[in-house]
């Protein structure tokens, strides 16, 4: 089994957590890092393994207050790896938090939406 993935949160980068044991999956925060490439490397690998042997479902938080355009890309390469176990049959689910007051962040969550076979959940935060 993997290791948990565990991020802490800066002023310009999100608090992550990859954790299979706890079944717990989110990015909470800001993410506007210098090198999003970089930044994410890590987290998509991990993605990427956790894909070949997830739990039988797996829910993934998004709520970002605020994310650069380099980092969208970034983003859709992980949602990707959830959308490779939605494939092989297992539940996959993403759930995007966007204040009540930004329009512009539920849009960025529909676009998501529109680009993968995954099911979106969309709450206020």
């Amino acid at each position: 089994m993997q290791k948990p993935l565990r991020y802490k949160a800066t002023a310009d980068t999100p608090e992550i957590l990859f954790d299979i044991a706890a079944n717990k999956f989110y990015i909470i925060g800001r993410s506007l890092p210098e090198n999003s490439y970089e930044f994410y490397k890590p987290i998509i690998d991990w993605a990427q393994e956790y894909s070949k042997e997830p739990n039988a479902s797996t829910v993934l938080e998004i709520n970002l207050e605020y994310f650069n355009s380099s980092s969208i890309k970034q983003l859709l390469l992980v949602f990707l790896a959830l959308e490779k176990i939605k494939k092989d049959g297992k539940e996959t689910r993403i759930v995007w938090y966007y204040s009540e007051d930004d329009d512009l962040n539920k849009i960025k969550g529909r676009e998501f939406e529109s680009m993968l076979s995954i099911p979106f959940e969309f709450k206020i935060s």
